[in-house]
């Protein structure tokens, strides 16, 4: 079965207001409580019988926050920032569908935490991929050696494998025009 829920855009108001009433009762907590109050919530799901569509989402929390709290990312004070902003939902103890209610309790958060990962969606796309050079590296290398790789051994990494896609490509279209076999290039140097 598949249910679609779409929402109008009264009813992402309806979110945005429950965001600013998170935010205003979260303003004094530190980032450590945020971050623990989402974390509670991601615990709360984990071994319990819940929706994919809930599951799938609070995946995502998990990574939101393993994203504040890896240092080796190195997130920005504004970005770090923005998550916990995202986050501050999560530590509101009177959201839209109290938890306990079977099947439905987490609906709300999931729906949040779709709207927070729309918003953020670059963000933990590059953070996947950078927990995923990190696995690969752990396997190649050992994992002493992958704990110390940082974000920037990351960029580092793309860089190097854009260059290789480029130079690989300047080859085949370099081969195809006939300069591979002493044929024309206008870069060939006599």
């Amino acid at each position: 079965m598949r249910v679609v829920i779409d929402l109008s855009e009264q009813d992402l108001e309806h979110f945005r207001a429950a965001m600013r009433r998170a935010k205003e009762a979260a303003r004094d907590l530190s980032p450590e409580e945020i971050t623990g109050a989402a974390q509670k919530l991601f615990d709360e799901t984990q071994g319990v019988q819940v929706p994919e569509f809930v599951s799938l989402r609070m995946k995502r929390l998990g990574t939101l926050i393993a994203m504040v709290h890896d240092g080796k990312w190195g997130i920005t004070d504004a970005e770090r920032n923005e998550i916990l902003s995202a986050l501050t939902y999560f530590s509101d103890p009177q959201d839209a569908i109290p938890d306990t209610i079977p099947v439905l309790g987490f609906l709300d958060d999931a729906i949040m935490i779709e709207l927070v990962v729309e918003e953020l969606k670059h963000e933990i796309d590059a953070y996947e991929d950078f927990c995923l050079f990190r696995e690969q590296a752990a396997l190649e290398q050992g994992p002493v050696a992958a704990s110390g790789l940082d974000r920037d051994d990351w960029l580092l990494q793309r860089q190097n494998e854009l260059l290789d896609r480029m130079r690989g490509r300047r080859s085949r279209d370099s081969a195809s025009y006939g300069g591979g076999r002493g044929g024309f290039s206008l870069f060939s140097i006599r």
